[in-house]
């Protein structure tokens, strides 16, 4: 078998405060001797998340049976998940933002058994789906737990209470098509309906206006799917919320300034 170097672009802060996390979780239940201390042991977890290598691959690399890549990875994505801000911590963060950018992606998948609930017909594969709240520069603020990918990006948004905690915020959300008659503070482009004129030329500049502040939003989208883990997950789909949780905790860990 031939191995060869690899990077994972990610700072030393994400290693350091995910081994830490990892030492004491050992250290709270009094973990026998591992095969791998903490800090190879989160290496090994964010090779898995961030450059999506697979668990053969991983257990080739350090020297480890599959079953313990597997286990090794699993026990880090737990931790991690269970740190990941829920949405009213969130908006904690989001009332002071100018506005909000709300939007929702298609996490590829396998096809499963029941595959029905997951095929989405927009995007013609199956999924889970996941909402999206970026802030006004396209940063990624919080994701929210998958849900089927079958299910419209407006059904939700209501099932996680999205607009509701927003309008009570009185945040001002960009949302596209998808969100039509989400009310509160959710604003979505003009659309010309049935037997009515066509929109002017106000409502095609508000409009056009629109969508350059939405696009922002994709940005938060591209950031998220940077985990390469998350081109396509190959595990059962009620999995998939605890992973976006822990990437969207390591996230925050890369992207803020101090250690916590």
């Amino acid at each position: 078998m031939l191995s060869y170097p690899a990077t994972i672009p990610l700072s030393s802060r994400t290693l350091n405060d995910l081994a830490d996390r990892i030492r004491q979780h050992r250290n709270q239940h009094r973990s026998r001797w591992r095969r791998l201390d903490p800090g190879r042991q989160a290496l090994l977890a964010l090779a898995h998340l961030r450059n999506g290598d697979t668990y053969t691959r991983l257990a080739a690399g350090f020297a480890v049976g599959v079953a313990t890549a597997w286990r090794y990875v699993q026990e880090a994505i737990t931790l991690l998940a269970a740190t990941a801000a829920d949405l009213a911590t969130a908006m904690v963060r989001i009332r002071t933002l100018a506005y909000a950018i709300l939007d929702g992606t298609l996490i590829p998948i396998d096809r499963v058994a029941d595959q029905r609930p997951y095929y989405s017909g927009k995007h013609r594969r199956h999924g889970v789906n996941v909402q999206v709240i970026a802030d006004a520069a396209g940063r990624l603020v919080w994701t929210s737990p998958a849900l089927p990918g079958a299910t419209h990006d407006l059904t939700a948004a209501r099932t996680h209470d999205i607009i509701n905690a927003l309008s009570a915020a009185g945040v001002m959300t960009f949302a596209d098509k998808g969100y039509q008659g989400a009310g509160g503070t959710v604003r979505t482009p003009l659309k010309r309906h049935r037997h009515r004129p066509r929109l002017s030329r106000r409502q095609k500049a508000v409009n056009k206006t629109h969508a350059k502040i939405r696009a922002c939003g994709e940005r938060a989208i591209t950031t998220l799917k940077t985990w390469k883990i998350l081109a396509k997950l190959r595990c059962c789909p009620r999995r998939a919320t605890s992973i976006v949780q822990a990437i969207l905790a390591l996230h925050h860990v890369e992207t803020s300034r101090c250690t916590r």
